[in-house]
């Protein structure tokens, strides 16, 4: 009798769809992804690396761990609080659940009551300057670097922006800021030097086709030494004088001073000092969504808000809802790091070290994302072999540690308290998982 080919005994794909598990992930799966997830299974077996009896619980396996997006909560364990490669700001439960709600149909630029077309994001505008009463109309855009295109462009395309030399930055993954504004059409206008810039360096430079006077925080480096910059105040005497709009570029979000970042720049400071326009993100100290946040005179808002670029750039109800619920609610999660009890701090690793047998080592958090460069952040990591940060990265739940001088730290400055468990059974698989390998190889 002929041998039967095991490949005749792989379920049909019409078998593997009819399935009562695979029917009903049709609610959060699309028919493509399904489909795919099952013709990979049959491949396995086709290729003979599964068994044809356990393609129908693998395709079952399959479907039921695939997710409708790849991306993965991560714990950050790194102690830099706004990590743009986890996405910057982690948002608070009440603007997670602002974002629900806005998840469906919103009056977003309805007004109900009279049933006419409103003004586009008017809560998380009105938000914005009851926080920050010294702006006189506030505007929310896609991001940072969409706010500055749209103020370079809407002030000054065809003519130019006055800028020092030492402020013109490079921000993350190449981009920088002159390429930036010369997309818009405007001409740079390079005053000063790196390290120094003068009053009469600005003064000399404006004339009738000055657009604009940019200030840009440099928030992603310092400069000591032999410097010289010119203040805020002492800018706008100079522009107002000259009638030529005046925009600060902040970048990190503060719209108040903080006590522990007291060089960190804010929003209020920087219109007191006589800013026509600040530009801020909203996914950096503030805590909130991907947003560009321009506040400052009515007069120069509106300009900006009725230029044609402005509906290119402008944010959607999920991150004007999102805006709202941080600026309007309790401190976001970024503030929280921010401002974490060193003690209490110290509590939590000490439990996880005696736990788990480990040391405890000083360490110093960080801001991140190109805010308040170089200020220390106090506090302690549990100090681990280096080879645990590869299995943390990939475990579930994935934990992101800091990989520094031939150690993996673990610091829990930007891990919410109720997850330190979660935190410590990861480590404990990590560790159980090293142990395999470093016993596979010694035989």
């Amino acid at each position: 009798m002929d041998k039967v080919d095991p490949r005749r005994l792989i379920p049909r794909t019409n078998d593997l769809l009819a399935l009562p598990a695979v029917r009903e992930a049709r609610m959060r799966l699309s028919e493509h992804v399904i489909r795919e997830l099952v013709r990979h299974v049959q491949e396995q077996a086709r290729r003979g690396e599964l068994p044809p009896g356990q393609v129908e619980p693998t395709v079952l396996a399959a479907v039921a761990g695939r997710q409708a997006t790849t991306l993965r909560p991560v714990l950050n364990a790194t102690g830099v609080i706004v990590h743009t490669n986890l996405g910057r700001a982690p948002l608070s439960a009440g603007a997670v659940e602002a974002l629900v709600a806005a998840s469906g149909y919103v009056d977003v630029e309805l007004d109900l009551a009279d049933g006419s077309r409103s003004r586009r994001g008017a809560g998380a505008q009105a938000a914005l300057l009851a926080a920050c009463p010294a702006a006189e109309d506030a505007l929310v855009v896609n991001n940072g670097a969409a706010a500055l295109v749209l103020a370079t462009t809407a002030l000054a395309a065809g003519r130019e922006v006055v800028v020092s030399r030492g402020e013109l930055v490079e921000i993350g993954a190449g981009f920088r800021l002159t390429d930036l504004m010369e997309s818009t059409g405007a001409r740079l206008r390079e005053v000063g030097t790196t390290n120094r810039t003068h009053l009469h360096d600005y003064a000399g430079a404006l004339g009738p086709d000055t657009g604009c006077v940019l200030k840009v925080h440099p928030s992603n480096f310092r400069v000591d030494g032999f410097t010289s910059a010119v203040p805020l105040h002492e800018l706008s005497a100079l522009t107002q004088a000259n009638g030529v709009p005046l925009v600060a570029d902040l970048g990190s979000g503060l719209l108040a001073p903080d006590p522990h970042l007291p060089d960190e720049p804010d929003v209020a400071s920087a219109l007191a000092g006589g800013a026509d326009v600040v530009i801020a993100s909203g996914d950096k100290l503030m805590g909130g969504p991907q947003a560009g946040l321009l506040l400052g005179r009515k007069e120069i808002i509106t300009r900006l808000a009725r230029h044609p670029l402005a509906r290119a750039v402008r944010a959607d109800k999920l991150a004007l809802a999102a805006l709202e619920a941080t600026v309007a609610g309790g401190p976001p999660p970024v503030v929280q790091a921010l401002h974490a009890d060193v003690g209490q701090l110290l509590r939590r690793t000490d439990r996880l070290a005696e736990a788990l047998g480990v040391p405890v080592v000083p360490h110093d958090g960080r801001v991140g994302g190109g805010g308040a460069p170089g200020v220390p952040l106090p506090g302690w990591a549990l100090r681990l072999p280096e080879g645990l940060a590869r299995p943390l990265r990939a475990g579930d739940p994935a934990v992101l540690p800091r990989v520094h001088d031939g150690s993996c730290l673990i610091d829990l400055r930007c891990v919410p308290e109720g997850d330190d468990d979660r935190v410590l059974e990861a480590v404990r698989q990590a560790l159980a998982n090293l142990e395999v390998a470093d016993a596979g190889r010694a035989g």
